[in-house]
């Protein structure tokens, strides 16, 4: 049987404890009672734990023993903001799906009003993404970092293949580009940087930009998707090479 995992708020090497909305649903809605078993993640390691006492509005539990988990997969999303619902759905999906980290950026098209408020909303998103990782079983969260403007974001450094959801582009695929990258990196997994556009796409100012940053822009395709359908989309083509 499938034990029900939980994210802990702390922990130490045979213990864990939840706190806040957590706990308190444990608490009041699952009857939480000293002996019941779940899955706990703790930092990035998972385990199999047992309810050790309930105190006030926090569950601790010990950790009996640890729980083989998959790893998150070496992706790295550069979500341009876009209208909030559509892209707090596309943060939870690729959560779902396995990515490791989330950078919010400020594109040209990304509407005023949405990038003047998306700083706001960055702890809302993390929430998001914890809530899905549980749901999901994942034995980590992945990072959303703070919101950047797209120059400081492309210009970034990193050793991860960086490539750019362009409509222009039709010559190299995704797919083709991510394939590569595995046969290049022989026996080791390769990290993965993914940048994709708002509502109306990259200006040809912010093509040029990342270009000038070692940005290769790749396909997916004929169709026009929207910018949280291209996310997703792009996240499973990538993950399901890598897995």
């Amino acid at each position: 049987m499938t034990r029900r995992r939980w994210i802990a708020d702390s922990w130490d090497q045979s213990t864990a404890s939840l706190t806040g909305e957590q706990a308190s649903h444990l608490i009041r809605v699952l009857r939480a009672q000293a002996g019941m078993e779940y899955d706990i993640v703790a930092g990035d390691r998972v385990w199999h734990g047992v309810i050790a006492g309930i105190s006030g509005d926090a569950v601790r539990f010990n950790l009996m023993a640890e729980v083989e988990a998959d790893p998150a997969l070496p992706i790295t999303l550069l979500l341009s903001i876009f209208k909030f619902d559509r892209l707090e759905w596309a943060i939870e999906k690729a959560t779902e799906l396995g990515v490791e980290r989330i950078v919010p950026v400020i594109a040209r098209r990304s509407e005023k009003h949405l990038a003047q408020s998306a700083a706001n909303r960055v702890e809302r998103w993390r929430r998001i993404a914890r809530e899905a990782a549980k749901q999901s079983r994942r034995s980590d969260i992945p990072t959303i970092e703070d919101v950047l403007p797209l120059k400081t974001a492309a210009r970034q450094n990193s050793d991860a293949k960086r490539l750019l959801l362009a409509e222009q582009e039709r010559s190299t695929t995704l797919r083709h580009a991510v394939e590569e990258a595995i046969r290049d990196a022989g026996e080791n997994m390769p990290a993965i940087r993914l940048a994709i556009g708002p509502e109306g796409g990259w200006t040809a100012e912010e093509e040029a930009l990342f270009g000038v940053e070692g940005w290769r822009s790749v396909s997916l395709g004929p169709r026009i998707l929207r910018a949280e359908t291209a996310a997703i989309t792009a996240a499973a083509v990538v993950a399901a090479l890598m897995e």
